[in-house]
């Protein structure tokens, strides 16, 4: 008779937990029969404390924690590559399931910690100041990669209980790869997560969602999830912004601009953000600027304005200092709040409109077709 061979469990049959709410937590841990405080006790090891696997969940029981790493998996992302800029700046390259990658950066600051999270492999918007618009639009990410690029970024800087007076992680953006909003559902799932009092325990002040402009789902945005609004804006009539920012076709200015009035939780505390990215002689004149201002009227808001961070093949030049200090005084004494973004992370492609993945750069690397020699 042949020894008996133990099989190692098939990690892709398991069950990922994270990425469900509640509900769906209860759902699919139903045939364990645990009781609700059992429920809340592995949900808060999760999010509260971090637990990378089941075995250091130490409040539950061990033949318990062995049933569930059996069964499931607290799916974190793997980090192909890291990247530390000098000026503090880190960017990972994550690698999916399924092969693809994506992006995320955490900015260090004095007194916060900012990281930028992307919701799609690749993007539809095709921006024409956007290195990550010039790569397609691959697919979208589950609430569980959205929320593992969170968690994996806290693990790498060992920033766990969630709620603690000196965490790192302080607020977090949806400005990485994709559009928000055409991903509603999975991020409106990870950021209800993100903000969970028994979850990561974020504020709703502390997150901000940046849209491109999808118009009909501004106000779901507001109402459904209730973050912060950030309107990546980036000219003052349709004519440039139909240029550099295409979906402005679809959903021209006027529309825009009506429905951030219309945002649910506008209020002088809780104002729009609109990004404007200075493009030499495109988008940057004075005219542009008392545009601006008049456009804005009446809706609380601030600009922030964004020196352009070139990228290998930009047809784009950043604004001199000079005309970016310029437009920033005319907004400032029409009354609108307009500090000029601090380029960060630029010497390791992770500033502003710099993301791409590695997986996009080495396939049309490969890709492209041979040139004859002369």
């Amino acid at each position: 008779m042949m020894d008996s061979i133990a099989i190692a469990p098939d990690q892709t049959a398991k069950t990922n937990l994270i990425g469900l709410d509640l509900a769906e937590l209860e759902e699919t841990l139903a045939p364990l029969n645990l009781r609700s405080f059992r429920l809340g006790q592995l949900w808060q090891q999760m999010y509260r404390l971090g637990a990378p696997d089941f075995a250091s969940m130490t409040t539950l029981a061990k033949t318990l924690r062995v049933d569930l790493a059996e069964r499931f998996s607290l799916g974190r992302l793997e980090a192909s590559t890291t990247e530390v800029s000098k000026d503090g700046t880190t960017k990972w390259l994550f690698k999916l399931e399924d092969g693809s990658q994506v992006e995320t950066v955490y900015i260090p600051e004095k007194d916060r910690g900012t990281l930028c999270v992307s919701s799609q492999v690749g993007c539809t918007l095709n921006c024409r100041f956007c290195h990550t618009g010039t790569q397609m639009l691959v697919r979208n990410l589950t609430a569980a990669e959205i929320l593992g690029q969170i968690l994996t970024a806290k693990d790498a800087l060992n920033d766990w209980p969630a709620p603690r007076p000196d965490r790192k992680l302080t607020n977090i953006v949806m400005m990485g790869m994709g559009e928000p909003l055409y991903n509603f559902e999975n991020v409106k799932k990870a950021l209800l997560t993100a903000m969970s009092d028994t979850g990561l325990g974020l504020s709703r002040r502390r997150i901000t969602l940046s849209t491109a402009g999808v118009v009909p789902m501004i106000e779901r945005a507001g109402s459904e999830i209730g973050v912060n609004l950030a309107i990546s804006l980036h000219a003052t009539n349709d004519e440039i912004r139909d240029r550099i920012v295409p979906i402005n076709r679809k959903y021209p200015i006027e529309q825009l601009i009506q429905a951030c009035r219309d945002y649910p939780t506008l209020n002088n505390a809780r104002r729009i953000t609109f990004e404007y990215v200075m493009l030499k002689d495109v988008n940057d004149l004075d005219e542009h600027a008392h545009a601006l201002a008049r456009m804005l009227k009446d809706i609380p808001s601030k600009i922030n304005l964004i020196p352009f961070n070139k990228w290998p093949g930009a047809e784009f030049e950043r604004s001199t200092d000079e005309r970016i200090q310029r437009f920033a005084n005319i907004m400032m004494d029409a009354g609108y709040p307009s500090p000029v973004r601090t380029p960060r992370g630029e010497d390791i492609q992770a500033a502003c409109g710099q993301l791409k993945s590695a997986t996009e750069r080495k396939r049309r690397t490969k890709t492209a077709p041979a040139v004859a020699a002369d």
